[in-house]
């Protein structure tokens, strides 16, 4: 089994990055998102996190492209719980290549009727680690609890159990850092400036994940585009944090 020593000595105090696309953005290529993981690695990313709407096929395709750590996912639906939702979805993730799977681990209910003890059961029994995204402090010390490897507060802003902040939700951070001092803790979601980044390792996070700000084009673009004297009106593909 892939284990937790190994995964904190490549990781701690570096950044990982998310190489994700939704149906219709322009990046929304198996190839393409395996290629922006590369690129990724090669500026010094310690890890990968992928698989989203590109499911098991873009995680196959990302870790046999790069030789960093690979935190895969899938997406299925865009309501409830929907990131790798099943114990079979966290099967097909550690099949596909993923040394780390990340599921959803807040309080909603999973549509198998799966706890997050059963899920945390399943991945290990598979040979990965675990990896609670949550979006609540009380939800991540009740993974902490199922004994999930990793949390990260990817869903922070994204369920109605709390509101979202303009950028990184850098106090649920703090308070998770403070209630599982032990906890092997990332930064995610809406982190999009080298000053969030720095805040967030500040604050107690072992390791931070950007996406959207680095491998979103379509974004960051919009992010310069808005700036120049005559902006052009552009089409509008999001991108999900997680």
């Amino acid at each position: 089994m892939y284990s937790l020593p190994e995964f904190a000595a490549a990781t701690r105090g570096r950044l990982i990055v998310s190489a994700q696309a939704p149906a219709g953005h322009p990046l929304r290529d198996t190839h393409t998102i395996a290629h922006l993981a590369q690129a990724a690695a090669s500026g010094g990313a310690a890890a990968i996190r992928c698989g989203g709407y590109g499911g098991v096929e873009d995680i196959a395709a990302v870790a046999a492209a790069v030789q960093v750590p690979v935190i895969g996912l899938t997406k299925e639906g865009d309501t409830g719980v929907y990131i790798t939702p099943t114990v079979a979805s966290a099967q097909a993730v550690v099949a596909a290549g993923a040394q780390v799977v990340a599921f959803d681990a807040t309080a909603r209910p999973r549509p198998d009727g799966a706890s997050t003890a059963d899920m945390v059961h399943a991945i290990h029994a598979a040979g990965a680690l675990a990896m609670a995204d949550i979006a609540t402090a009380q939800e991540a010390v009740e993974a902490h609890a199922a004994g999930v490897d990793i949390i990260s507060t990817t869903l922070a802003g994204y369920t109605p159990d709390r509101a979202a902040t303009q950028g990184p939700d850098l106090e649920l951070l703090e308070q998770v850092r403070a209630l599982v001092p032990e906890a092997f803790l990332i930064g995610e979601g809406r982190f999009h400036t080298p000053q969030h980044l720095e805040r967030g390792f500040e604050l107690g996070a072992d390791a931070i994940i950007i996406g959207t700000a680095i491998t979103d084009v379509a974004w960051v673009t919009r992010q310069f585009a808005a700036l120049a004297p005559v902006a052009a009106p552009v089409a509008a593909h999001k991108q999900p944090e997680a």
